[in-house]
């Protein structure tokens, strides 16, 4: 686990994310997911340049799969983004930080 992100479940998802004003991502996520692992740095690198702005979060979805199935969840990793608690955007796969950094400048303008 990174130290710069936090942790969630399906007991804290709703105060952690869909109750937090401003924008939080959520890292769906398993252990035995390579692509997941490939990500797990860079959103680690990027909760800490974005301290204070933006909040991140992993969700280990097989130990979650009541909050995986209300998102639709099928493919790892999947990044969702949220504003306000409201689902706003979505990145499926393994992409490079400054994709990710690209979205969170978009949402954090908007």
């Amino acid at each position: 686990m990174g130290q710069n992100t936090i942790d969630v479940t399906e007991s804290t998802f709703a105060a952690e994310v869909e109750q937090h004003k401003g924008l939080v991502l959520v890292d769906f996520w398993a252990t035995w997911c390579g692509p997941c692992q490939i990500i797990a740095p860079s959103l680690d690198q990027l909760a800490a340049e974005y301290a204070g702005k933006v909040r991140i979060t992993k969700l280990d979805v097989d130990a979650n799969q009541r909050v995986a199935a209300k998102f639709n969840i099928r493919s790892i990793p999947a990044v969702l983004f949220f504003k306000d608690g409201k689902h706003v955007d979505t990145i499926i796969g393994a992409v490079p930080k400054p994709a990710i950094a690209s979205k969170i400048q978009h949402h954090l303008a908007a």
